[in-house]
């Protein structure tokens, strides 16, 4: 623990930040996770403050970005999840119970869906669970590993929905309007198995949403495995679906089995390396580009002539 803390604060950081963070990560935290949670908080190192702020008189509230009166901050900035990662919304209800077999709500395994979209780069991460799931667990609704949603809320990372007693009966928000509101708010992606079908028929906006924006997924012993292909074999990858700005891939021509061998010429629907300026079209469509392209040069030369 003293070992981490003098290191950092050779780094530049403050000793309360550094304390603060290793005490809510724990003595056996990487310096790496330290790090990266320094930097969530907003903590710079004192060369970078004293960039920022040339003048020692003006006072920066600690864990805000800059010195503007608009700044915001870090987990509510639109533009804190990258200019290329999507934010993520987590139905937590659903992803515990999937990872507990549908019998026990298992905590850890919203934990293990946060720390897939952390190593990502995703740093806008919503897991919504209604507000009763605090009380102690019962025989009819059991629940593990209770503790980790103490520690997702203390990160802003867990948001509970409300929940409420009346004469003895809990009253309980619809907490999957809550999950699709916000990720249709902030234009991201929502983690569940659920289709929201009733909300789906609600709201003709939330039904495209939906369709276009739940990725599904598996746990595999213990491992937060969502799918390569999350709107089909024929839609976009994995990476293209959680970037705001998806990267198209390259056409691939695959090689000709004969080779420089190869007796068909132009017909060959296959790519030869040896004919780096081959035409991929087929021999009618070549002729008919080869035709069409005098009969345009021959009109525009009377036009020309034509001209005064």
């Amino acid at each position: 623990h003293q070992s981490k803390l003098d290191f950092f604060c050779k780094l530049g950081y403050g000793k309360q930040d550094i304390c603060k963070v290793l005490e809510s990560l724990g003595r056996e935290a990487l310096e790496d996770d330290v790090l990266k949670e320094l930097i969530r908080m907003g903590s710079k190192p004192q060369a970078l403050e004293s960039q920022a702020q040339p003048s020692p008189l003006v006072l920066v509230a600690r864990g805000s970005c800059s010195t503007t009166p608009g700044s915001k901050w870090l987990g509510e900035d639109e533009s804190d999840s990258s200019d290329y990662l999507r934010p993520i919304v987590i139905d937590g209800s659903n992803v515990a119970m999937s990872h507990g077999n549908k019998e026990v709500f298992s905590c850890w395994g919203i934990q293990l869906a946060v720390d897939w979209f952390r190593e990502r780069g995703h740093t806008y991460i919503k897991v919504f669970v209604p507000l009763w799931r605090k009380e102690p667990p019962r025989q009819d609704s059991p629940i593990a590993d209770q503790h980790i949603l103490e520690e997702l809320e203390k990160q802003s990372i867990l948001v509970y929905t409300p929940s409420r007693k009346v004469k003895g009966k809990r009253v309980v928000c619809y907490d999957d309007r809550y999950i699709v509101k916000v990720a249709y708010e902030k234009d991201g992606v929502i983690v569940s198995n659920d289709h929201y079908r009733d909300l789906q028929n609600e709201n003709p906006e939330w039904k495209w949403f939906i369709e276009q924006r739940l990725l599904m997924y598996s746990f595999v012993s213990n491992r937060f495995m969502p799918p390569d292909d999350p709107l089909g074999r024929h839609g976009p990858t994995l990476s293209n679906f959680l970037s705001k700005k998806p990267v198209l891939p390259e056409p691939k021509w695959q090689p000709c089995p004969y080779g420089k061998k190869c007796t068909y010429g132009n017909k060959c629907k296959f790519y030869h390396p040896e004919r780096p300026h081959q035409a991929q079209l087929s021999v009618a469509d070549e002729l008919r580009a080869k035709i069409n392209v005098p009969l345009s040069l021959g009109k525009e030369e009377e036009k020309c002539n034509c001209s005064p």
